[in-house]
């Protein structure tokens, strides 16, 4: 299934077990339910599974993400792409090289973070669907995170690539999402937002 990118982007919900103190599938399930128009599968970082506990935890979400018709993207993990039939993949500057996961996955969507304009020169933007920009506010959900770049970022990109899909990353929260939409963002990213929401239906309407 072909998904449209800049639609796909608004509410684009990012998770691992790492993040949950409940059962994650049941926090994608009623994610799912509210609206939510991507998700990330992002299993990273201290705590969070491995090997078989990894795909296993995958296949449900994956299920959860196909039921309701909503685009399943692996975080920086070629083999889970393959094993779960995602529908794309993200990575940084770090990751595997954006050639390469074209030349392997020539229909799949790419995503790539960005956070500086040398990493931007660097970066074969014409292989990606979208780019991540960020982090925009300091996070403490990333223990790895890079220092916060403001909305004067997006506002760059957007500027500089006028038709190119962006999301907004790093920090984002009710208060703060709409300001990352109106420097230009097609959507915005978010974690703890949702996974330690009392109300994640009213968490995500108000994203």
């Amino acid at each position: 299934m072909s998904f449209p990118i800049k639609p796909s982007l608004r509410k684009y919900f990012i998770m691992g077990s790492q993040n949950c103190d409940r059962d994650p599938a049941e926090i994608l399930e009623a994610a799912a339910k509210a609206g939510i128009t991507a998700f990330q599968y992002r299993e990273k970082g201290p705590a969070s599974l491995t090997s078989n506990a990894k795909l296993e935890l995958g296949k449900q979400l994956r299920a959860i993400c196909k039921q309701y018709q909503i685009p399943f993207i692996v975080n920086d993990d070629v083999e889970l792409v393959e094993l779960l039939d995602a529908d794309g993949i993200h990575v940084g500057q770090d990751d595997q090289s954006v050639e390469e996961l074209r030349l392997a996955f020539p229909t799949k969507i790419i995503g790539l973070s960005v956070s500086n304009m040398d990493e931007v020169e660097r970066s074969p933007l014409d292989l990606v669907d979208y780019i991540g920009a960020g982090p925009i506010f300091s996070t403490t959900t990333k223990t790895d995170a890079k220092a916060a770049v403001g909305l004067e970022w997006i506002q760059t990109l957007r500027t500089q690539f006028p038709t190119l899909p962006i999301v907004g990353i790093g920090g984002i929260n009710t208060m703060n999402a709409s300001s990352v939409l109106q420097a230009g963002a097609d959507g915005v990213s978010f974690i703890s937002v949702v996974t330690q929401a009392e109300d994640i239906a009213v968490a995500i309407e108000e994203i």
